[in-house]
């Protein structure tokens, strides 16, 4: 396996907590950077994957048929957009 280096700078208080989970598992700080960046790149790829596998027979008509489907009710004011946002969005 080829291995390539990375300056990587990190606050010191993650550096922290990473070099402590490292010494936890037994490992180098920097054999538990790898498998972190790994870890991620696995969830990343495979939420991408089930997306692309879920919307394969997607069309246009799709979301607008969901969407009709849906009650006609104001959100609630949590869920609702920002009376500032919706001014910059009509722009």
């Amino acid at each position: 396996m080829s291995k390539a280096t990375y300056p990587l700078k990190l606050p010191a208080s993650i550096k922290a907590a990473a070099a402590r989970l490292a010494k936890e598992d037994g490992v180098s700080l920097n054999q538990w950077i790898a498998i972190a960046v790994a870890q991620k790149i696995s969830v990343v790829e495979t939420a991408a994957a089930l997306f692309r596998h879920r919307a394969r027979n997607a069309g246009p008509g799709d979301l607008e048929r969901i969407m009709n489907k849906m009650p006609d009710v104001s959100p609630t004011p949590e869920d609702a957009i920002p009376p500032d946002l919706v001014d910059r969005l009509a722009r």
